[in-house]
Formats: C-alpha cells, structure tokens, sequence
C-alpha cells in the first residue's frame, strides 16, 4: 500500500513539472482557496470550492494520462487517435466550466458586497 502511494506521489510531480495546464490550475485553485478565507465562506461553500478544485485537477491528470497512453499506441497522427484526445480534453474543458460558475456563484456576490461598502 505505501508502494502504491509511492506511485501517486510520482505521478503527481510528473504532471506538476509536465504539463503546464496543471500548473495553471494550481494557479487557480490557490487564488480560490485565498479568496475564500478572505472572503469567509461558508463551509458549504468550502466543500463545493475543494471538490471543484480537486475535480479540475484529477480530469486535468486523466487528460494527461490519456494523451501519453495514445502517443505510445499511436506515436504517428490518426484521425481516431485525435478524437480520443479531443474527448479528454473536452472534459476538462466541461468540468473546469462547472469550476468556473461554481466559483463566480459563490465569490461574485461576495466580491460586490466588498466592493460597495468601501
């Protein structure tokens, strides 16, 4: 099991050093958890901020290991090949739009609330 847990943690610094996209939504799911304790959310809202934190970033690492599972099946371009990949990254796509909204759901209305009483 902690072999296992091994193999995660490598496969986790493999994608932070990789793929720059990780890096970017690292990027922003600091700026959400930062705007949430400045903000003071609820713990409702923590829990949907954490889950769509964490949900952007596991697709990103599915996308990841399906683009290099499909450059070692197919190291020359195929048509099927590309809509594979077009599919992984389709779904990050759609789970970081669900992240977004989730976000200015919960932050814009705080943010105006902050902005006006200045």
């Amino acid at each position: 099991m902690l072999k296992s847990f091994g193999y995660a943690v490598q496969g986790l610094r493999s994608v932070v050093r990789s793929e720059q996209n990780f890096r970017i939504h690292i990027l922003a799911g600091v700026v959400a958890i930062l705007l949430g304790f400045y903000l003071d959310i609820t713990k409702l809202e923590w829990v949907l901020v954490i889950s769509c934190i964490t949900a952007v970033m596991g697709a990103e690492i599915m996308n990841t290991a399906i683009e290099k599972l499909c450059d070692i099946v197919s190291p020359q371009y195929h048509e099927k090949i590309k809509i594979v990949k077009d599919l992984a990254a389709a779904a990050v796509l759609i789970v970081s739009i669900g992240a977004l909204v989730t976000g200015c759901i919960i932050f814009i209305p705080r943010i105006i609330h902050q902005v006006s009483t200045f």
